[in-house]
């Protein structure tokens, strides 16, 4: 049954353990229920996001000793490399029909930017690769829209700041569905164009995100099209999870340190922090004290603000100024839950301006080999910021987490690499140009 989200007409009622309870032996989802994350009231699997009682999010929850019994290493080890090696810890019924190839990107040992920066040991989990729109979100897309077709949806829609739209956009194009995607109108050209390729509907609102999101409520409660991070946020948010999870095995089935991820609305913060403590609940790893650091650009930096005074209220930014588009969401739905993942794990959050994103992006590049676009560019900046302070210190395990291709952000770093240096077809001008340069002058 199309489920859609409407307080007045079609939040349902709240459901019994009684009834929600699923019968194991019958259906093979480890998937049990909906449940809020502020009372716990437990609701039945359906497109809604806010519980009833108290307005807390819902999230996905699970039979976890039933996972226990049959998930192993040697299990998620002998399954093809995607994020759906994980499948009992993520929110679908059946199989997979959207994104089956999705994830399993590379964890990547940076030891030039690790000495650039000043420290032991460092990761890259590079989502710059993942597949098919170079970014994390689709992750969450593949299992939102795997949902989505579970749940009877035939249009299906988001609201974004960039990545997802590109990734809701490609996905609904190969899955057959019709989507509309919904994103503030002065977001890069490069993105915009990237939604548009596949055919979708691409609307442009005048308007921050936050107005374009609440634009999103009104329409799925109205139109009752299952909105990614709207009605189908429960089911969209566990993809977040992968990313935890496959750090995790490809650091050989141990969690780091220290794990710094960027920060829009928190959500990916908050499921990097749930996979790690899933994985210990089930029994694929062994507990172990870790840190999970936030990073914003200080141009949209809520979270990090709140997480400096040390207060759990988030304070909204009406009117993001910065050139990090993807992560300016001036009131981040899972700002307070972020905040509380940082403190549970003794994390801590940093911010970044705009030129200091530019050196991030820069030093990704020139000392690990990968082009971020301006997101990533936040995470190594603040990473460096929290390294220098001693919040993280410099002799322990580090990640970094990047979310999305430099190639979808060109603008942003175009006025700021140089320019080519241009000569005639000619060898003697060649050797004028580079005479200086220090490789001609080792092979000469």
């Amino acid at each position: 049954m199309r489920g859609t989200f409407c307080f007045q007409q079609s939040v349902p009622s709240l459901a019994t353990l009684a009834e929600i309870t699923i019968n194991m032996s019958d259906n093979q989802t480890y998937f049990s229920n909906l449940k809020c994350r502020e009372c716990g009231r437990l609701y039945a699997k359906e497109a809604i996001h806010i519980c009833e009682f108290d307005f807390g999010p819902l999230e996905a929850d699970y039979d976890y000793a039933r996972i226990a019994g049959c998930l192993n290493r040697e299990v998620i080890a002998s399954r093809p490399q995607s994020m759906w090696r994980y499948r009992e810890l993520l929110p679908i019924d059946g199989e997979p029909t959207v994104g089956a190839q999705v994830g399993f990107t590379p964890l990547v040992r940076a030891d030039r930017l690790a000495r650039h920066l000043g420290v032991d040991e460092l990761y890259i989990k590079n989502d710059t690769v993942n597949y098919p729109t170079l970014s994390f979100k689709d992750r969450v897309v593949s299992v939102a829209l795997s949902r989505a077709r579970e749940l009877g949806f035939q249009v299906v829609a988001c609201a974004s700041t960039g990545n997802l739209a590109n990734s809701v956009a490609a996905n609904a194009a190969a899955a057959g569905l019709t989507s509309y995607v919904l994103i503030p109108a002065n977001l890069e050209k490069s993105k915009i164009v990237a939604s548009l390729v596949y055919g979708t509907q691409v609307i442009g609102i005048q308007g921050a995100y936050d107005q374009v999101n609440r634009l999103c409520s009104e329409i799925a409660g109205k139109y009752g099209w299952g909105f990614v991070n709207v009605n189908l946020r429960p089911y969209y948010a566990e993809g977040s999870k992968s990313m935890g999870f496959e750090i995790a095995e490809q650091l050989g089935w141990k969690i780091p340190r220290h794990t710094v991820v960027p920060m829009a609305s928190g959500s990916l913060l908050t499921k990097i922090h749930k996979a790690y403590k899933e994985f210990i609940k089930v029994g694929v790893l062994e507990e172990a004290p870790f840190s999970v650091h936030g990073a914003q650009a200080s141009g949209c930096s809520p979270i990090s603000e709140a997480k400096k005074k040390n207060t759990d209220i988030v304070k909204p930014v009406s009117n993001p100024q910065t050139i990090v588009k993807s992560l300016a969401i001036g009131t981040p739905a899972d700002g307070y839950y972020a905040l509380r993942s940082m403190a549970q794990t003794g994390g801590s959050a940093e911010d970044c301006t705009d030129e200091e994103v530019l050196r991030g992006i820069r030093d990704l590049a020139e000392y690990a080999g990968i082009f971020a676009e301006t997101a990533g560019g936040v995470t190594v900046a603040c990473a460096r910021k929290l390294i220098d302070s001693g919040k993280i210190p410099r002799h322990e395990s580090i990640v970094l987490c990047i979310t999305g291709h430099g190639l979808k952000t060109q603008e942003a770093i175009a006025d700021h690499c140089g320019e080519p240096r241009v000569i005639n077809p000619s060898l003697r001008e060649f050797e004028a140009l580079v005479a200086n340069d220090s490789a001609v002058q080792t092979t000469a």
